[in-house]
């Protein structure tokens, strides 16, 4: 296990750049990815496909395609940690390439083994050739910590191939506008929806070491659309009964008032783009 971190960052509103966020949020998971594992490997599985914290599993909800129409297809997961959801994937008789920007991510999923690539890249300037994939998949990966999601979502209509599906799940917008608390203090509007400023965890020298940017429902539509990609669905998964676990600020208390997650189903056209 890596040393804990020996100091308590400040947490702030500000400005950060692409540079800056990426910096950080590599950092942040190397140093934590051991610790994350631990407190969320169990929920998460080994090769299971989970979209959230709401435990919504994609062996129920299919927005891939039917897993039995997955095999031989080529997927890309983005941001993909342990790479639990390419286990599954390749579990389906799919090819998954398993992506993420730790390194120390990565050494978990080769910890727990597979058989598919592991890539350590940044999203926004994915290392493959146009039209590799014929799906790709980020659940809670890359988009909610990167300045420009934009480039990330171009980067993802370059290498699918026509008619290829992109699936992200990604932080709720409208929980920005609540505290991250799992209990009642976090049911009170305390922010501004329509505020963009990122959050931003700092050392003493006020250099980021972690950072996490807000889009609303619009913004995050508005990329899509600009990207190239169709919009084809959006799924707000409801608060199931058998989960009774809290993760940050998902509860079942919140769970069951306010959506948590929102999973956006995007295509590209067959058609020349």
């Amino acid at each position: 296990m890596q040393e804990p971190d020996t100091f308590e960052p400040e947490a702030t509103r500000r400005d950060a750049d692409v540079t800056e966020s990426s910096r950080a949020n590599r950092g942040w998971w190397d140093r934590n990815a051991d610790d994350y594992q631990v407190e969320h490997g169990t929920f998460l599985g080994d090769d299971r496909f989970v979209w959230g914290p709401e435990g919504l599993d994609e062996v129920e909800a299919e927005l891939l395609g039917p897993p039995e129409e997955l095999k031989g297809k080529d997927v890309l997961e983005i941001g993909a940690g342990a790479a639990q959801c390419s286990r599954w994937l390749a579990a389906q008789g799919a090819r998954p390439v398993a992506l993420d920007l730790s390194h120390r991510q990565l050494q978990h999923a080769l910890r727990i083994g597979g058989s598919f690539p592991l890539v350590c890249a940044d999203a926004g300037a994915l290392p493959f050739a146009d039209a590799s994939f014929d799906l790709a998949c980020s659940a809670y990966g890359a988009l909610p910590f990167v300045a420009d999601p934009a480039l990330v979502l171009r980067e993802v209509h370059r290498v699918l191939r026509p008619g290829g599906r992109f699936v992200f799940s990604a932080t709720h917008p409208i929980r920005w506008a609540f505290p991250d608390e799992p209990g009642p203090e976090g049911l009170t509007v305390s922010a501004s929806y329509f505020d963009r400023t990122p959050y931003v965890e700092q050392d003493d020298e006020g250099r980021a070491v972690y950072v996490e940017h807000h889009r609303t429902l619009g913004d995050r539509i508005r990329d899509i659309v600009a990207s190239g990609l169709r919009l084809v669905g959006l799924v707000e998964p409801e608060w199931p009964s058998w989960n009774t676990a809290e993760w940050g600020g998902w509860s079942p208390l919140r769970g069951n008032l306010i959506p948590g997650t929102a999973i956006y189903v995007c295509e590209r056209d067959r058609g020349r783009d």
